[in-house]
């Protein structure tokens, strides 16, 4: 595609200029890179003498454009979910006269089809049909197949084009086809770019926590995290659930409100922003935010807890700072990285595409030769299960955008390998000044993440919270204070055993929890006897609902009063037991045992 230029200069009032004041309209066969968020490239549309269809990804943007005052003359529709074809029906034939603007989701798309259908009006020729945001395509298409269901009528329009301020390269060969250029809006003799503070730790949430009583606002803050989860975990952590909100999507809403938190919506609301705010990803694009304060903006990525926090400095970074209308007083990406993440050049990536496709259509050649229907099912159970079959689309189609949607995960995942090639990263989009910041702390989300894991064994773990003790010996910050309490919710037991025994003596045990907590017992007894240790040691070895012989319940009995050197007035037999336990006649084997039934302490 053929690359065309218009540089822009400050107007007389010193402001970057609207798009509409730069041309006429948006030309038809158009990819326009805007690079400047807040040029106003879906204003310019909502002004345009013709009809128009435009795509937004999510529902905030329509109902925001719809809901704004500047465009109360403008003729607006929104279609999404709870919008039905009879509405947008009606619409149309009371604005049969002048022009009209219907903002749609790509999901709700077919209803504005169904509508023009239903009133005998081509739509391919009697609309301009604008995709906003178009790197939403590539982005969400893996969780979100259904945002590329207007492609393919798309490229039937007279009229079109795509804009974003952050687009990713399509790989789809219609576009080449139709002739597409692309138009780049170039900045001349002024500054766009802007500083960012990329915080590097390996403890996010420490990060967070010492960050913020710097903040020298006393207005809003505003954090960005693509993770429900680590919103809550953060307000919970930092003991500001009743001063925040959260905006995020509809499910995650749900979610929080199961939480018994209540400030959750999925639609935004200024009135009801809180000294801290949260935006998931559905409020990252196309937003617009517009307050009187230059608020702060915190973005957390923590790859440890959700993979898919991480926030891709090409797209998702530059549209973040761009929903301020009236500027932010500072950006700060607060983020861990993890070297297990694959790193490839784009060449790479490509290469491996290419493998996944030749596997699967070399099995593709076998399933269509088979003669056995018992082969065809084996192989078609193969073949659902290889890489390359979330490339296609419904029809078996090469999906070009699913296609791109990989490069640009795998290209993603490679920046947060390690902090410098994050750092490159955000160096190589020239929309930022980048100010780094590297914070190790002594334990880390790694280490968190490691005592979370459920591949690994009660032991195993338990292991691993012992030497997280041991580095903690002697340390008296907070910090180390706060992560002995992440230690206790995990694993209080442990904990107790080792402030009790130490690491040798828990090892020696082999980490057996009836041998600790009778060491434990017995230390206690010696260093300061309170006089039920044998109990508590009786009721450790016995349990209530099983079954023990006569020979095991006396040969035990014996085993505990000598280790806390206790002298029985009689002698023990197997009916000691009932002093602690009441008890059944019962057989094991063969062999005379007493079934346990209650606890007499």
């Amino acid at each position: 595609m053929e690359t065309k230029y218009i540089d822009i200069t400050l107007n007389e009032k010193g402001e970057i200029p609207k798009l509409n004041e730069i041309i006429a309209q948006i030309p038809s066969n158009t990819i326009l890179h805007k690079k400047i968020t807040g040029i106003g490239a879906t204003y310019s549309e909502l002004k345009a003498q013709r009809n128009s269809i435009i795509v937004e990804p999510n529902v905030p943007v329509i109902i925001g454009k719809c809901n704004d005052s500047k465009h109360k003359k403008d003729n607006l529709f929104g279609v999404y979910e709870g919008v039905y074809t009879k509405n947008i029906v009606n619409f149309i034939e009371k604005n049969r006269k002048k022009h009209f603007k219907i903002l749609t989701t790509p999901e709700s798309f077919r209803k504005v089809k169904e509508a023009f259908e239903e009133l005998d009006i081509d739509i391919y020729s009697n609309c301009f049909l604008l995709f906003d945001e178009s790197h939403k395509i590539v982005k969400d298409v893996d969780y979100r197949a259904d945002i590329t269901l207007p492609l393919d009528d798309f490229f039937e329009f007279n009229n079109k084009a795509l804009v974003s301020a952050t687009p990713i390269e399509f790989s789809d060969p219609r576009f080449d086809k139709q002739q597409f250029q692309i138009l780049e809006i170039r900045a001349k003799g002024f500054e766009y770019k802007k500083d960012i503070n990329i915080y590097w730790t390996n403890n996010v949430l420490q990060m967070v926590k010492e960050l913020l009583p710097k903040v020298n606002s006393e207005g809003h803050l505003f954090f960005f995290v693509n993770s429900t989860d680590i919103i809550y975990s953060l307000m919970q952590q930092l003991d500001i659930l009743n001063e925040s909100t959260v905006f995020c999507a509809p499910k995650s809403v749900d979610k929080l409100k199961e939480r018994k938190f209540k400030k959750a919506y999925s639609i935004w609301k200024e009135f009801e922003i809180s000294r801290y705010n949260f935006l998931t990803s559905r409020f990252f694009n196309a937003f617009d935010i517009e307050l009187e304060e230059q608020p702060e903006i915190f973005i957390i990525s923590d790859v440890y807890v959700a993979e898919h926090s991480m926030i891709d400095p090409f797209t998702d970074t530059i549209q973040i700072a761009g929903r301020f209308r009236n500027g932010v007083s500072s950006i700060n990406h607060i983020c861990n990285t993890n070297q297990n993440l694959p790193k490839r050049s784009k060449r790479e990536i490509r290469w491996t595409v290419r493998a996944f496709e030749h596997v699967y259509m070399t099995m593709r050649k076998y399933y269509n030769v088979a003669t056995n229907r018992a082969i065809r099912d084996a192989l078609s159970a193969i073949m659902n299960t290889l890489p390359f079959k979330s490339m296609l689309d419904k029809e078996g189609n090469k999906n070009w955008f699913a296609i791109d949607n990989y490069i640009d995960e795998a290209k993603l995942k490679g920046y947060y390998h390690d902090k410098e090639a994050l750092l490159d990263a955000y160096r190589d989009t020239e929309m930022f000044y980048v100010l780094p910041h590297f914070i190790t702390y002594k334990l880390g989300d790694y280490d968190r993440l490691k005592i979370e894991s459920k591949s690994k064994s009660i032991k195993e773990r338990r292991a691993i919270i012992v030497s997280q003790l041991e580095d903690l010996e002697g340390d008296v910050t907070s910090l180390a204070i706060e992560y002995k309490r992440i230690l206790i919710e995990a694993d209080a037991f442990i904990v107790e055993a080792y402030d009790t025994l130490g690491k040798d003596k828990i090892e020696e045990l082999n980490y057996s929890q009836p041998r600790i907590r009778e060491a434990m017992i017995i230390k206690r007894f010696k260093e300061n006897s309170k006089g039920t240790e044998v109990i508590e040691l009786i009721k450790n070895s016995f349990k209530v609902g099983r079954k023990y012989r006569i020979s095991e319940i006396k040969d035990e009995i014996k085993r505990i009063y000598k280790l806390c050197n206790v002298h029985p007035p009689k002698a023990v037999t197997s009916d000691t037991i009932n002093e602690y336990f009441n008890y059944d006649p019962a057989y094991i084997k063969k062999s005379r045992a007493l079934l346990l039934t209650s606890e007499k302490f």
